[in-house]
């Protein structure tokens, strides 16, 4: 499904393209790699739009098939978007046939602003009212894109503190903590709002604590995450392991790295 700049992107100076194209056919080949960095679980994320990376709504059949293999290991995470839908009570009504445990909202590559309900988008607070409803946590972009086509301005965190005053039984995950630009207002967030989680994908582990200093105040509201195999992530086991080396209590690093995960998709 990738534009073709876009797949250009995830190649670049990634000798080991093709292996990676392999576990995306192959979950078993997946988890032998997931064995080998020391991961037990792993949240695999997809989600739509068409416009700057190439994704369609097809990539929810697609985890759901491919989880199939190991759901215990292996959580699926969708997409919906609320421009691209003909039908968006149908295409919820899938998320929740093919029991996807994540949706994933991209406002740089989707081209909207999370609280576009507000605004006249009422597919997004369909959206919201299901994910809220069922359980489902929702992952949100927060902070900028380097593919061509997205619009940072859609990335600042602080568009979602309407959506977790507006629906605060929905568990909202901060994929990457607004970095590099919108830390402080992803702090905020997460000390103001019970329903709002810190991801930390995305960000090298040894910038960690300069993008947050005070992780461990919010480490019971942090998930570890690498954002592999995306630009500028070479190795899911190097990330693990340069967390591991951070300057933080045990029980925060076991926190951050199992217990937050363990409180949204039980094992």
């Amino acid at each position: 499904m990738f534009k073709p700049a876009a797949l250009e992107l995830i190649k670049k100076k990634r000798a080991n393209f093709d292996q990676i194209a392999e576990f995306c056919e192959s979950p078993k080949a997946f988890l032998r790699h997931l064995d080998a960095a020391g991961i037990h679980r792993a949240v695999l994320i997809n989600y739509v739009a068409p416009e700057v990376i190439g994704f369609t709504s097809g990539v929810n059949q697609y985890i759901a098939d491919y989880t199939k293999e190991c759901p215990g290991r292996l959580i699926s995470c969708g997409g919906l978007h609320p421009r691209h839908t003909s039908n968006i009570l149908a295409d919820v009504e899938q998320i929740l046939r093919l029991k996807i445990r994540m949706i994933k909202i991209h406002p740089p590559h989707q081209l909207l602003y999370p609280n576009d309900y507000l605004n006249g988008v009422k597919e997004l607070e369909i959206i919201y009212r299901a994910a809220e409803a069922n359980g489902i946590p929702v992952m949100f972009h927060t902070g900028t894109s380097i593919f061509a086509g997205a619009r940072n301005k859609y990335g600042d965190p602080m568009y979602l503190d309407d959506v977790a005053v507006d629906f605060p039984k929905m568990n909202i995950l901060l994929a990457h903590g607004g970095r590099p630009l919108w830390m402080h207002s992803a702090f905020f967030l997460l000390r103001r709002h019970p329903n709002v989680f810190l991801d930390i994908s995305g960000i090298p582990p040894k910038t960690l604590l300069r993008y947050f200093p005070r992780l461990e105040e919010i480490a019971h509201k942090t998930l570890f995450g690498t954002d592999w195999p995306g630009p500028g992530v070479p190795d899911i086991g190097k990330n693990l392991r340069d967390f591991q080396a951070l300057p933080l209590s045990e029980e925060a690093k076991q926190q951050i790295l199992s217990r937050t995960a363990l409180r949204l998709w039980p094992a």
